[in-house]
């Protein structure tokens, strides 16, 4: 990552409601650990629960084309419309824009980089980030990570 992009994810998670690392936040669904396991796939749990990353090119849904939504594996909040999916080359789900009060954000300083978060607003499930190298009209990449996620066709 260069300075330029370091800067441009900085201003990214001023501009988009970034909460500072470790910050408290309530969720309307919530489980226990132990529950979170019970209720999902191995893969799912480490990505939505431990801020895990799935392997570039292993989702199913890089290659889903039809119209719906990806909405939260963890508790089935619609997060993102099929309008907003672009393949963005990276090897994950991408999409320019969430639907509306759909997720939130957080600084991630993880692996000595500085990164905005993007996780569901209704359970917490760690989804991915995003970046600023996006296409029109928002400029931005959410990439998110296919197993956090379920697609549900657009009725017909």
């Amino acid at each position: 990552m260069n300075r330029r992009n370091l800067f441009l994810s900085g201003i990214a998670a001023t501009l988009f409601g970034a909460t500072p690392a470790g910050a408290t936040q309530t969720y309307e669904v919530t489980h226990s650990d132990a529950e979170w396991r019970k209720l999902l796939s191995p893969a799912a749990y480490d990505v939505l629960r431990q801020q895990g990353t799935e392997a570039p090119f292993s989702s199913p849904l890089l290659n889903e084309h039809r119209a719906g939504t990806f909405d939260c594996a963890g508790c089935a909040l619609p997060l993102f419309s099929s309008k907003t999916k672009y393949d963005s080359g990276t090897g994950w789900p991408s999409f320019w824009a969430p639907l509306p009060n759909a997720v939130l954000t957080a600084r991630d300083n993880s692996l000595f980089m500085a990164r905005t978060e993007v996780h569901c607003r209704r359970c917490g499930g760690h989804l991915g980030h995003v970046f600023t190298d996006g296409p029109p009209p928002t400029g931005l990449r959410y990439c998110m990570n296919g197993v956090a996620l379920r697609f549900t066709p657009a009725p017909r």
